[in-house]
């Protein structure tokens, strides 16, 4: 069990494990029909799964256009607050695009819904929504990813740009603090 500022963290999804199941996202999402898309993705949790599905869009053959929203509903903690608020907006106009939100996870849905509901609310074409990981026992909004990665057990987790007060996002996998 690896250490990291002298807490021990058990290993959930590995690295390899993830890079795998990105392949497999990002080929699900090019056959799923979206035209000229544009992938927004959630700050500030989702930004090493963005990275690597971005680069495995390309590696299905895609080209999508990028930009970054930063939204929160944590502020410090490690519940959702359940509101929600715009730290950063997009810059791009999306009336008439397929937009692709990636998010770190699904769990209250708060955050997610309204990301979804502001793109719609501009204009967007269609909103399809990419989650590494999915709680689907913690849904306070009726709310579905349309690519998920993997079903995660209930567990506050770090790693892989997710974390526990600023700390844990540089690691390469995902994993629960044990101590």
């Amino acid at each position: 069990m690896p250490r990291v500022r002298g807490r021990s963290i058990r290993v959930l999804y590995d690295a390899a494990t993830i890079a795998g199941r990105n392949a497999e996202i990002a080929r699900d999402i090019a056959g799923a029909g979206y035209e000229d898309p544009l992938v927004v993705s959630v700050l500030k949790g989702s930004f090493v799964f963005a990275a690597d599905l971005i680069r495995a869009l390309y590696d299905a053959g895609m080209a999508p256009e990028v930009e970054f929203i930063s939204l929160s509903s944590y502020r410090d903690g490690t519940v959702s607050s359940g509101e929600v608020t715009v730290l950063r907006d997009i810059d791009s106009d999306v009336a008439g695009r397929d937009v692709i939100l990636i998010d770190d996870i699904l769990e209250s849905g708060r955050t997610l819904a309204y990301a979804r509901n502001l793109m719609r609310s501009r204009g967007a074409r269609r909103v399809g929504i990419a989650v590494l990981l999915d709680k689907p026992g913690k849904l306070a909004q009726p709310l579905a990813a349309d690519h998920v990665g993997f079903t995660c057990p209930d567990l506050f987790v770090v790693g892989y740009g997710m974390d526990a007060a600023h700390a844990f996002r540089e690691l390469p996998f995902v994993g629960v603090v044990e101590d």
